[in-house]
């Protein structure tokens, strides 16, 4: 009984440096690939594209500088600032428009050529803008009418649109509407801490605790900053104990601000009970963002002691910078007097947000300052009789 082995005919060998993919016939034309893929797969490569941009961006740009100043009236105590207003788009809100737009893209909710929207006071607004370009999209900011020049100016020069509101509580209402027309709401207020990595990646509070390492003091006894959309005390508050660290922090804010309000009562539906003139901070109500229970201590400060400090930090790092940066500095003042006269020794780190020149015809405008009823020169004197005897005099007093 015989067997039938079954056979298969090989195909001959091919010729050195012939290739070996199957050359279609006549009858097989040539297809291209990107008409056999779905929308969902071809946006998908635009996202790809995306964070790839961004990811480059990240790489090329290199960690803000950490600035140290030391003053007679506070032997043992260092101060250190952190430049935020090196970063390509000029403040601190650059870090939190790449997040913005990384959480946006990975969770599906920014497509390409999409139109992006978001309220802002303006720095987040610029940052947002200069994203927006890199990565192709049509951009608009919602800011107050009131808003410094320059910034409305910056944004525009980015190729944004600046859709102006008489009153800045309705900013929030009027980004929502962009938003039911088909634009992505990048919102900041509403999703800056969740959008943030606070554990690292290189967020700010781990950018400081590295740059701190070889210092004579390395662990701060405390880190200053303001409270625009909470994602950056939220971030500072969180990573500090989340590694386990003894510094303290404290948020710096105008007087009678939503945050100081809300903060002292632990009271969400707080909400300001003054205006201010500081852009960025001072938020009239307590944003979605602000995360009081990782705060150690509130310093208000008074919209001339912080315009009268943003002065002095040009005489002492040699360029201005905007009005939270004054803001902060008076805040680092208070807690460095209240050390010294404990008798402690330690450093304070703290930010300066953005630069001054955004701010060139307001708070550095001689007239503009008097039209409004504000003369620095009694703060400005009681700054520096404090940084010239550690002793904390209210600026105001």
């Amino acid at each position: 009984m015989s067997r039938q082995v079954a056979t298969r005919t090989m195909p001959p060998a091919a010729k050195p440096g012939a290739s070996c993919m199957h050359e279609p016939g006549p009858d097989l034309p040539m297809q291209d690939v990107s008409q056999l893929l779905s929308p969902h797969e071809t946006g998908r490569r635009w996202v790809h594209a995306a964070l790839e941009m961004l990811a480059q961006e990240a790489a090329r740009s290199a960690d803000t500088h950490l600035l140290k100043l030391d003053f007679p009236g506070f032997p043992g105590i260092d101060f250190y600032f952190k430049d935020e207003s090196a970063h390509p788009s000029g403040s601190l809100k650059h870090r939190l428009a790449r997040s913005l737009y990384l959480y946006a893209l990975c969770n599906g909710r920014l497509r390409e050529g999409q139109a992006v929207v978001d309220a802002s006071s303006g720095s987040t607004a610029i940052s947002e803008a200069w994203f927006a370009r890199l990565l192709g999209l049509p951009f608009t900011a919602v800011m107050p009418a009131c808003t410094a020049p320059r910034k409305i100016r910056d944004v525009q020069a980015l190729g944004g649109r600046c859709d102006l509101v008489d009153d800045p509580a309705q900013v929030h209402a009027r980004a929502a509407e962009h938003a039911t027309r088909g634009a992505c709401h990048l919102d900041q207020f509403g999703l800056a801490v969740q959008a943030t990595d606070w554990r690292g990646n290189n967020n700010i509070a781990e950018s400081i605790i590295q740059q701190m390492a070889r210092e004579p003091r390395p662990v701060p006894a405390w880190i200053v900053c303001g409270a625009g959309t909470g994602g950056t005390s939220a971030t500072i508050g969180r990573y500090l104990r989340y590694r386990r660290l003894d510094t303290r922090l404290c948020v710096a804010e105008p007087t009678g601000s939503g945050y100081v309000e809300g903060w002292r009562g632990r009271d969400r539906d707080a909400v300001a009970r003054l205006p201010t003139l500081i852009e960025g901070i001072g938020r009239p109500r307590v944003e979605p963002g602000f995360l009081f229970e990782v705060v150690h201590h509130v310093v208000e400060v008074p919209d001339t002691a912080s315009v009268a400090a943003a002065w002095m930090l040009e005489d002492l790092l040699g360029r201005r910078y905007g009005g939270s940066s004054g803001t902060n500095l008076v805040a680092c003042l208070q807690l460095a007097a209240a050390m010294r006269a404990r008798g402690e020794r330690g450093s304070i780190v703290s930010l300066l947000c953005d630069p001054g020149e955004r701010y060139t015809e307001t708070l550095f405008d001689p007239g503009w300052l008097a039209a409004r009823s504000i003369d620095i020169a009694p703060a400005r004197a009681a700054l520096e009789r404090c940084l010239a005897t550690g002793t904390w005099t209210h600026p105001l007093a």
